[in-house]
C-alpha cells in the first residue's frame, strides 16, 4: 500500500501532470433526442411482445410506438410515434 510521502513524490517527479480527461462518450445516435418512456408490466406481457416482434420481424419499440399511435388516434391526438420503414402510419 502505498503512503502519502510516496504518492506526493511520485505526483511531484511526473511534475504534477495527470492524464487528460476522456471526452464524453457520445451517445448512440438514434437516440439523440429522444427521451425514454418505461411501464411496469408482467413478465409474460414482455414475453408476448417478443414474440410478436419475433414474428413480424420488427422491434418492441416498433410494436410500442404502433400502439401509441393507435391510442393518440383514438383520442383524435396527431400520431406522432415514430412508424417502421414500410409500415402506414
Amino acid at each position: 500500500m502505498t503512503n502519502k510521502g510516496d504518492l506526493r513524490a511520485a505526483m511531484l517527479k511526473s511534475g504534477g501532470q495527470t492524464a487528460a480527461p476522456k471526452p464524453a462518450q457520445e451517445s448512440r445516435s438514434g437516440r439523440a433526442g429522444k427521451s425514454n418512456v418505461t411501464g411496469y408490466f408482467d413478465p409474460e406481457v414482455k414475453r408476448q411482445l417478443r414474440i410478436m416482434a419475433a414474428e413480424h420481424d420488427c422491434t418492441i419499440q416498433d410494436l410500442v410506438g404502433e400502439a401509441l399511435n393507435e391510442l393518440f388516434a383514438k383520442h383524435g391526438r396527431p400520431e406522432i410515434a415514430p412508424a417502421r420503414a414500410g409500415t402506414s402510419a
